[in-house]
């Protein structure tokens, strides 16, 4: 009996995803008097961060023997080190790949599943699971009663906590079959900061008046490590990519901080960014929706007060330095 959790490398390392469900995975095998194991599907030059959040064993898939974008074979790995670990709870980071390959593996080992939790079971009474519901605006409280269970962790729901431990390497080799999936090329859209997993995020909207005009918005972003986003209209017409487009019908994102500028806050858009700790709004209309969701607001024209909070940003960093 153990608790397995599945972590996916991107670009050689851990994921802060990743690192996210490894360290709710350890946390959860205490709470069960048990141990955590991961399995890491590629190669990562960082594993020792999962040993520092608590993992004790790490089940090593060679990159080569699978690819990241099989679902069904990422899926039967994860069942075979199930198997091999006679894990009870598997757990994933509701991302891209934890909402492909955990439904799978729950039908699979007819399994309850979880998606979406925020905080760890309550097992005085059961197992009952706490996870976000109708877009972020609400919870639920799910009892699970199945033998084997499944949850996927919400990103940035969970803190990491270091706990100075390291774990045991071991090669695993599960019996896969073929591949359900061959890719030919894999083409980098670009090589900014990942949406899903910034902790800092600048978005704009049509209030922009212009992709000419995002200067100001990509500036502030550098100046802060943040990564740049969008609204659907904005994305729509050619604005800025649709990779950048968060909202109901783009990605959830669940940053530290969001900074919406010249963006309206339709319902939709909000489903995808209400998740987020702090919400800075910057808009001309007063009565804009988005300020009921805000935590801070400004009143005013973006390009007035963009360039003001630029210069803000750059005096705090030199006197920070």
């Amino acid at each position: 009996m153990s608790v397995l959790v599945y972590t996916e490398p991107h670009h050689g390392k851990i994921s802060k995803n990743a690192t996210e469900a490894a360290s709710y995975a350890s946390k959860l095998a205490a709470l069960l008097g048990t141990t955590a194991t991961a399995l890491v599907c590629g190669e990562a030059s960082d594993t020792e961060t999962l040993g520092q959040v608590g993992i004790s064993k790490i089940l090593q898939v060679a990159s080569e023997g699978i690819s990241q974008f099989d679902t069904q074979k990422l899926s039967k790995a994860v069942q075979e080190a199930v198997r091999k670990e006679m894990a009870t709870v598997i757990v994933f980071s509701h991302d891209f790949s934890g909402k492909a390959i955990a439904p799978r593996v729950a039908a699979k080992l007819q399994a309850g599943l979880v998606a979406g939790a925020v905080s760890l079971p309550d097992t005085s009474n059961g197992f009952i699971v706490k996870k976000a519901v109708f877009s972020g605006k609400a919870f639920a409280h799910v009892s699970v009663t199945s033998e084997v269970k499944v949850i996927s962790l919400l990103p940035n729901s969970f803190s990491v906590e270091k706990t100075g431990g390291t774990a045991s390497i071991e090669s695993f080799l599960p019996e896969i079959g073929k591949a359900g999936v061959v890719v030919k090329e894999i083409r980098k859209e670009s090589t900014k900061l990942s949406l899903t997993e910034a902790d800092l995020v600048v978005s704009a909207g049509r209030g922009m008046k212009g992709p000419e005009n995002w200067g100001n918005i990509e500036e502030l972003a550098t100046l802060m490590g943040a990564a740049t986003a969008c609204s659907r209209p904005v994305a729509d017409i050619g604005w800025r990519p649709h990779h950048e487009h968060v909202g109901q019908t783009g990605l959830a994102i669940r940053p530290n901080l969001y900074i919406a500028v010249g963006i309206s806050g339709a319902i939709q858009h909000l489903a995808g960014v209400n998740g987020s700790k702090v919400i800075v709004v910057i808009n001309t209309d007063a009565e804009a929706p988005f300020f009921k969701a805000a935590d801070y607001g400004i009143v005013g024209d973006a390009f007035q007060v963009l360039p003001k909070l630029i210069e803000a940003y750059k005096q705090f960093k030199a006197s920070n330095n």
